[in-house]
């Protein structure tokens, strides 16, 4: 995909310099050339791997480019974690921690960090194992891991002191029936980011979580 046409999904794709992008097309080329041998997405979205899978990551950081101290639960192919990584290494900053408990996904997600410098490290452990080491976290992130209860349940578990911290997950369609399953069990605060990569699919900020009684 050339910049040009990232006008469509970006009216402002001058947000992350042509460096990046040239990273973000190494990150590309090396899940096609490990798909062969590894199921890192679905193969019949293999053809729309900007779109569907580049493009939608690279909203997180369009929307906080901040550069805090990421966990990004159950990375799998790297999506959102690795490109808001890749992204962070303009200036120098912040830093994404990838967990992700299959070892040969974990492979992956190390030969890109190589490949692109992007700040990351990688954790091949569980995300409960995870909650136990990794401690200096500021916000988590998710995409395609589980459904939004399940997701709130694992985020939980890197509250501190009582304190929950703040969420991002990547949502489909059927997202407004995540979030009512998900009221039933905890409070929270929830802003909608409407997805620019797909109409009707949305990218969730949560705060201020609780668990009800």
């Amino acid at each position: 995909m050339n910049i040009e046409k990232l006008a469509g999904f970006f009216p402002e794709s001058d947000f992350v310099s042509r460096e990046t992008w040239d990273k973000l097309r190494i990150y590309a080329t090396l899940v096609r050339k490990w798909q062969a041998s590894i199921n890192l997405i679905s193969p019949n979205t293999l053809p729309d791997l900007w779109e569907r899978h580049v493009l939608d990551s690279l909203q997180l950081y369009r929307l906080k480019p901040d550069p805090v101290r990421w966990l990004d639960m159950g990375s799998g192919a790297g999506f959102p974690g690795l490109v808001t990584a890749i992204c962070l290494a303009e200036n120098n900053q912040g830093w994404v921690n990838l967990v992700e408990s299959n070892n040969k996904k974990a492979a992956f997600l190390r030969q890109v960090i190589v490949e692109t410098g992007a700040r990351a490290s990688v954790h091949p452990m569980r995300i409960e194992a995870a909650a136990e080491k990794l401690t200096d976290i500021d916000a988590i992130s998710a995409r395609a891991l589980a459904s939004l209860p399940e997701l709130l349940n694992y985020g939980s578990l890197f509250s501190r002191n009582g304190v929950s911290l703040p969420m991002w997950f990547h949502k489909g369609l059927d997202y407004p029936e995540e979030v009512r399953s998900a009221r039933d069990l905890w409070g929270f605060d929830l802003v909608e980011h409407q997805s620019l990569a797909q109409d009707g699919s949305a990218i969730l900020e949560i705060s201020n979580l609780s668990k009800r009684n």
